[in-house]
């Protein structure tokens, strides 16, 4: 689960991040945002809250809608993120920062699922791991009741 190497700034897929963001000013570092459809991070957030820990998730972001989850992830990570189904964006410098996310979701019309606290951002290689695990749990129960309906 190498998350270093040569990669685009943002993973092309079904999805991608629907609101422009953006963090207050000043000298904190920059931090990228990976989004997924919503239905895989509610279950990637549960994922890293019972087998990792509650503390190895950072804040996470929904849109309006609730359509999809962002999660706030270390600077740099847009350029080796490969998980399909996400994006990774790039904030450089003008977007997130961290630490002092404001106490409203930086994501106009959205709000915090996972307000900011202790934990400023949810490692990427943890962050993998949980959404491939929750992209085979969707893809099971799927099946199940795909087969339940015939």
């Amino acid at each position: 689960m190498d998350i270093n190497g040569t990669g685009t700034t943002t993973t092309t897929a079904r999805h991608r991040p629907t609101q422009d963001v953006s963090g207050p000013p000043g000298g904190e570092e920059p931090c990228d945002l990976v989004t997924v459809p919503a239905r895989q991070g509610l279950e990637a957030v549960d994922i890293l809250r019972r087998a990792v820990a509650p503390a190895a998730v950072g804040p996470v972001v929904h849109d309006g809608a609730c359509d999809t989850l962002g999660f706030l992830v270390p600077p740099g990570t847009a350029a080796a993120w490969d998980v399909p189904g996400s994006a990774c964006t790039e904030t450089s410098g003008r977007g997130l920062r961290i630490p002092g996310l404001p106490a409203e979701p930086p994501v106009s019309g959205g709000g915090w699922l996972l307000p900011p606290d202790a934990v400023a951002v949810t490692d990427p290689a943890v962050l993998r791991v949980a959404l491939g695990e929750a992209a085979r749990l969707i893809e099971a129960a799927d099946g199940i009741t795909e087969a339940g309906g015939r």
